[in-house]
């Protein structure tokens, strides 16, 4: 490491524990020295360009504050707020050989830039993501930050330089040849062999796979690839089609490289968590561990066919991925209602873009589940998959059903080296304290996930033995307590599922607050009834650009739109915790031949904001199979069982729970037309009369996760 004096303006930056840079402070410039990770040698100390953005942290909004954040009284006070919008809370103090710090989390802000105070002085900065952990701190105060916990001697050491070795253009069984960038350990003897940490992704194998190289000075290999059709891998990019074999094939060329000792982890966050259950599936006895971030799961239960409808917030990503390079200013637009009106919906792109985007128009030739979707279903496979897994999603995570499913199907098979992490996050998990308004704890974001992906590799790959799978196997967030809480299963063993009934309030048509929600099995009730329109169908609260499609929102303007059933329990008496998924049973009719039924649970307040914990979406047609679409009809009452998101979450005294029930997730999925036709191709629309009933023989319930026993702090 190098050794650098403690000067007022001078901080070591560290990258997932390594050093990598020096930053000094100056009244009109910044002066940086880097660590050239080829050679091991330092840059000479000049002028940061302005225009260089390859630092995270932002070094020039801190040079123009520090100044002013040194002068402010943090002994004197436990929260701050600056002119420049910057917001802080006393977090947590840290102690180490007679000294004392105060970590100080920023609030209202995606990627935080926490701070760190010793004896009123600004000593370093901590900036977060899902990807790591970024550290800017004085030389010599490093035992008062994060950092102290990378000097475990069971981790592999940061001692290798990095040497490219290119690209490669790797033949898949089809003869398609895919873009693979190598890079190694610098230094290593002729004959020495090392395990590799691959990257797949449809995003571009530089840009998302740099991150990845602080492996490489670890003792890894590190291989990055263009998924098929992306950037510089030949080939059609159909999603999610080609992963598996593709997968299979790029793990056994690594295997036969001269350098690989064929051990493979993987890792990767939505897509890139994705190709990893995909490779998994194909059985291949190479890939031996895998850090599983917010992945997307199986089509019809996750995306783009949640339910069965069809998933309109996802198209945000499609124009984004429109091209063979990622675009992500395509994402951003401020005519989404009228682009999410075109029909039929098949033709949106070509209307919107001037264009027509290839996956999409083949995602329109198959509006059931057949064997194209099938393809890349790798929830199929749990007898091929048995690999030690790290997985990490967000209650808000819109690919959260991904994480579900990885983790029942290896309970199901009864896998080992299967460890979970949920957090109060959405698919950009641990990038912030507060989404849309809604607050949680300072310790919301977690310092030691990049340490933990490092164990888990040095664990597996290199079989250091560092008791990582010996720890809590499941790591969950408690909302509304803001604890985090452990458990050896999920749903935690102290769970006991408890039905609450919808209770009628009497009225042929909904209005909010109609109806009431209790332990007791209805007798005779009257129905409740509500009209669906299609062309007017309540909406789902997000913001299609933000490409986020599952946040906590404030749903209390929602439920006075008269096509939302509202049924709302007493205050409680006590806190009620609960923790898992949470299932809807609806016994419900329609006038239409299909029509979508979406349930969703609420924690609503004194002050009566219902905001959003739990929900699930179905289209009635695949009620009984996705393979093999039923349509209604009109009038019979049928049952439906819609799987809910999971949520861990302690309802206050004096709250209320809530439960909606209505038929339109606007901006989430375009709605049902009701008639039965094809989706893609459907321009008609037909107003369904609802009915919910609720009575002895059709209890319509929810069954909550209810956690017994007392709640404690991790």
């Amino acid at each position: 490491m190098k050794c650098i004096p403690d000067k007022e303006n001078r901080f070591a930056y560290y990258i997932s524990g390594i050093h990598m840079a020096d930053i000094v402070f100056g009244q009109d410039r910044i002066q940086h020295s880097k660590l050239n990770t080829s050679t091991g040698q330092w840059s000479p100390e000049d002028a940061l360009d302005p225009q260089d953005r390859s630092y995270e942290i932002p070094l020039y909004e801190i040079n123009k504050n520090l100044k002013e954040m040194n002068e402010y009284d943090w002994d004197g006070n436990d929260s701050a707020r600056f002119p420049w919008g910057h917001v802080y809370h006393r977090y947590t103090g840290v102690k180490t050989n007679g000294r004392e710090a105060w970590i100080w989390a920023q609030r209202e802000a995606r990627f935080p830039l926490d701070i760190i105070v010793e004896n009123n002085r600004v000593i370093g900065f901590i900036y977060t993501k899902r990807d790591g952990c970024t550290i800017m701190v004085k030389p010599g105060y490093e035992d008062l930050t994060p950092l102290k916990e990378w000097k475990d001697p069971m981790l592999s050491d940061a001692c290798h330089c990095i040497k490219h070795i290119g690209k490669h253009m790797v033949k898949m069984r089809d003869g398609i040849n895919l873009a693979t960038e190598v890079w190694l350990p610098a230094g290593l003897p002729m004959d020495a062999k090392v395990p590799a940490i691959l990257v797949r992704t449809p995003y571009g194998r530089f840009r998302f796979g740099a991150v990845e190289l602080r492996f490489v000075q670890r003792g890894y290999a590190l291989v990055t690839q263009d998924t098929r059709g992306r950037e510089d891998s030949e080939g059609k990019w159909i999603p999610m089609v080609h992963e598996m074999s593709d997968g299979d094939d790029t793990l056994n060329w690594i295997a036969a490289q001269p350098w690989s000792d064929g051990k493979v982890g993987m890792i990767g966050g939505s897509y890139g968590g994705f190709v990893q259950w995909a490779a998994a599936a194909s059985g291949n006895p190479h890939l031996k561990a895998i850090i599983s971030l917010v992945t997307a799961g199986s089509p019809f239960v996750d995306i783009p066919r949640k339910g069965g409808t069809v998933v309109s917030g996802m198209l945000a990503w499609a124009f984004m991925m429109a091209d063979k390079t990622m675009n992500t200013d395509a994402m951003v637009r401020d005519d989404w209602d009228k682009v999410l009106k075109i029909r039929p919906i098949k033709n949106i792109p070509q209307k919107t873009l001037g264009k027509p985007i290839e996956f999409w128009d083949e995602w329109m030739k198959h509006p059931n589940y057949d064997e194209f979707w099938e393809r890349s279903d790798w929830t199929l496979h749990g007898d091929r998959i048995d690999v030690p897994a790290l997985i990490i999603s967000g209650w808000y995570d819109d690919d959260g059903m991904g994480t579900t499913e990885a983790w029942e199907m290896n309970q199901n098979n009864n896998r080992d080296n299967q460890r979970l992490i949920l957090g109060p996050w959405y698919h950009q998990a641990n990038s912030t304290r507060d989404i849309h308004n809604v607050p949680f704890g300072d310790n919301a974001i977690r310092y030691d996930l990049d340490l933990l992906y490092l164990r888990w590799f040095d664990r597996f790959l290199k079989k250091m033995d560092n008791g990582v799978e010996r720890e809590s196997r499941v790591q969950y967030y408690m909302v509304g307590s803001n604890q985090w809480m452990e458990s050896d299963k999920w749903p935690p063993e102290e769970v006991e599922y408890t039905d609450l009934y919808l209770h009628s309030g009497g009225k042929a048509v909904s209005s909010a607050g109609n109806g009431t929600l209790g332990t007791n099995i209805p007798g005779k009730e009257p129905v409740d009834i509500y009209r669906f329109d299609p062309e007017d169908s309540a909406p789902y609260l997000i913001d299609v650009s933000e490409n986020e499609f599952s946040v906590p929102e404030n749903y209390r303007d929602v439920e006075k739109r008269s096509d939302v059933l509202v049924y709302t329990s007493e205050p409680l008496t006590d806190d009620l915790a609960i923790a898992g998924d949470v299932f809807a049973v609806l016994y419900a009719s329609s006038s239409a031949r299909d029509t979508d039924w979406v349930v969703r649970l609420t924690d609503v307040d004194e002050e009566g904001n219902s905001i959003r914990l739990s929900d699930g979406i179905l289209r009635a047609r695949f009620r009984n199979s996705f393979k093999k679409p039923e349509f209604l009809t009109p009038g019979k009452v049928e049952k439906y069982q819609i799987k809910m998101t999971k949520i861990a979450n302690v309802f206050k005294k004096g709250h209320r729970i809530r439960v909606q029930v209505t038929s339109g997730a606007k901006n989430l999925a375009f709605p049902n037309h009701n008639t039965g036709s094809d989706p893609a191709l459907d321009t008609g629309f037909v107003t369904a009369e609802q009915t919910i009933y609720h009575d002895a023989v059709f209890p319509s319930h929810i069954k909550l996760p209810v956690l017994r026993g007392n709640l404690s702090n991790r």
